[in-house]
């Protein structure tokens, strides 16, 4: 996709605005393109190259396939730019508009920056994020299936709702409610830091994570954590959760787990209430590590 002689046509330091200027263009490099105020410039395009161009129009890339954009500015007014399009590749850069990607499929994102992501990458499939950055993320990468994440930093509310088939690495979230219903998801070498992780989740794995932030990680279905540490404000945790836990920092307190097992250096208070549906189903061991 990056190579020039691939493309017939070239068209260089142009401005365009209005509905829909370069309506299914094809085969085609854009260097230097401007999209002002307007909707749908390139909607439809196919086999595009687009470098160090600017868009402020809404809905630029709608329907599209084979596209990349590299070194590129997506002002606010470009909000909901790229939807319905696939095989989509973004390099290096910056998009102030929100609402970016949906019902995407096929989507690599390299090293670029959301300062406003919110609701960004909803019901897309077969995404690749690598050193992103997300801010004003709430409701991020709702619905996802098929999302493969390397150097995240996230910060934003209910990030990952309901996404199947996750891989997270090397990343720090600033979440509260990430991972709520997702299913099919490990996370490695991250920091999690909010309230409520990973509720109702099925099939969560954390691996060499920290986890940060009251209640986490209850209502859980088959959760498992492999040398994981927990901060002192991650109290409350586990209620009515099934897990296999390996924990190497003390544990402020657990609530009503139920079932599996929970190893820990210490657990400051296990809490048994009558809520407790299956009182004695989750070990819970405190060795040193």
């Amino acid at each position: 996709m990056t190579a020039q002689a691939a493309f017939p046509a070239t068209i260089t330091d142009q401005y365009f605005e209005g509905e829909r200027p370069l309506y299914a263009l094809h085969d085609t490099v854009l260097e230097g393109l401007r999209i002002g105020v307007g909707e749908s410039a390139l909607k439809h395009g196919q086999s595009l190259l687009v470098r160090n161009s600017e868009f402020a129009g809404k809905y630029p890339f709608w329907h599209c396939d084979g596209v990349t954009v590299e070194h590129s500015l997506f002002r606010p007014g470009a909000r909901a730019a790229i939807w319905y399009s696939e095989n989509m590749l973004m390099r290096g850069c910056t998009v102030e508009a929100p609402k970016m990607f949906r019902r995407m499929r096929g989507l690599t994102v390299e090293n670029c920056r959301f300062p406003d992501a919110a609701e960004t990458l909803w019901n897309c499939e077969q995404v690749k994020l690598r050193n992103v950055v997300l801010d004003g993320a709430d409701y991020v990468l709702m619905n996802g299936i098929d999302l493969e994440v390397e150097g995240m930093t996230l910060q934003g509310n209910y990030s990952f709702q309901d996404a199947r088939n996750v891989t997270v690495r090397n990343s720090h979230l600033a979440s509260k409610d990430a991972f709520w219903g997702a299913e099919n998801v490990t996370v490695t070498d991250c920091v999690l830091d909010g309230e409520f992780l990973g509720w109702h989740s099925k099939n969560l794995r954390l691996v060499n994570c920290t986890i940060r932030g009251t209640q986490p990680l209850c209502y859980a279905t088959d959760l498992v954590m492999e040398n994981c540490r927990m901060d002192e404000n991650a109290d409350l945790a586990f209620e009515y959760s099934t897990l296999q836990a390996e924990i190497t920092t003390p544990v402020t307190s657990v609530k009503n787990p139920a079932g599996g097992h929970i190893r820990a250096p210490r657990i400051g208070e296990v809490i048994l209430d009558e809520n407790c549906r299956n009182p004695g189903a989750c070990k819970i061991e405190t060795a040193a590590h």
